[in-house]
């Protein structure tokens, strides 16, 4: 049954699109930070171990509430690793075990992804829904927090 919200048809299909691609990077960071979770090697094994997994968890409540508004606004979400490649605006680094490299790789990620969701607020702005501006709001505030706590990190 089509989603009868007050978004046009091209509207939902161009915020969908928006969204698809943030559901995309956020796999991709997703898989990075949990990499990083089972690869840490260093004298704070266990801190890094927890703090990881700590984001890699808030990412994916996030990966949830995106695949989740994407359907409600009557399309489907992206869920094949291969679409996700295809989508994403970040790369995938050679495996590190290094704590410096993967902080910075991580804080460069989530900073990609700041800047691409403040981009995707101004253009669902323009068409009108309130609710994925809301949406995509609070989750460039939770990159901009991840991104400060793991810049901490850095020298």
């Amino acid at each position: 049954m089509k989603a009868e919200i007050g978004l046009t048809d091209k509207n939902a299909r161009t915020i969908a699109e928006v969204l698809n691609k943030l559901l995309a990077d956020e796999h991709i960071i997703y898989a990075k930070t949990r990499n990083y979770h089972w690869n840490y090697e260093g004298d704070n094994f266990m801190e890094m171990h927890k703090f990881y997994e700590g984001q890699y968890e808030e990412l994916a409540e996030m990966i949830d509430e995106i695949a989740e508004r994407v359907r409600m606004i009557g399309h489907h979400a992206e869920g094949r690793l291969k679409d996700f490649l295809k989508l994403t605006n970040l790369e995938e680094e050679d495996y590190t075990t290094d704590q410096n490299e993967q902080v910075r790789n991580l804080t460069d990620d989530h900073q990609t992804i700041i800047r691409v969701l403040r981009n995707g607020i101004e253009k669902v702005d323009k068409l009108k829904d309130a609710g994925t501006v809301d949406l995509l709001t609070k989750i460039m505030e939770q990159h901009e927090k991840m991104a400060w706590m793991l810049r901490s990190y850095l020298p």
